[in-house]
């Protein structure tokens, strides 16, 4: 797929993602990991594309995603969680903007750090940054959801 249109794809669901995430959405099971499992998946599949990784990368790409699944995580409990309708709903907040903020700068610093001790600039692909932020902030987000008790919004169906 074209590297353009794959990013232009991956941008929509984000924002759409975003956009409802503010409005206040039902926590589902599948829509709260679909998307990051999907995105981790087509980063760590671009990666196994690449041919010219060294373990210089290989190292930076691993940190960095513990990094980005921690910070989405930290992100994760910022989200307000709430019963609505006799299910589990999800909110963010102005602390969860606060968050994202906080956690673009710390991913643009360690970048840049990256790049500085070797990583190539091609070696950690978008998709994979996103991917294991939201994968961090959905796990943060779904055990925060089971341990209250509210039981999750049924699956939608078709």
């Amino acid at each position: 797929m074209n590297p353009w249109l794959l990013t232009a794809v991956i941008a929509v669901v984000v924002i759409a993602a975003v956009i409802k995430r503010m409005i206040g959405e039902p926590v589902r099971a599948r829509e709260l990991f679909a998307a990051p499992v999907v995105l981790t998946g087509i980063g760590i599949l671009s990666l196994v594309k690449k041919t010219d990784l060294t373990a210089t990368d290989i190292t930076w790409v691993i940190a960095s995603a513990v990094l980005g699944a921690a910070l989405g995580a930290l992100r994760g409990t910022t989200v307000r969680l709430v019963e609505k309708g006799g299910a589990l709903w999800q909110r963010y907040t102005g602390r969860t903007f606060l968050a994202v903020l906080g956690t673009l700068a710390v991913s643009a610093g360690f970048n840049i750090l990256a790049v500085t001790m070797g990583m190539h600039e091609d070696a950690r692909p978008l998709q994979l940054a996103i991917g294991v932020s939201f994968l961090g902030e959905s796990l943060v987000v779904g055990g925060r959801g089971i341990s209250s008790g509210i039981p999750f919004a049924p699956a939608r169906t078709r």
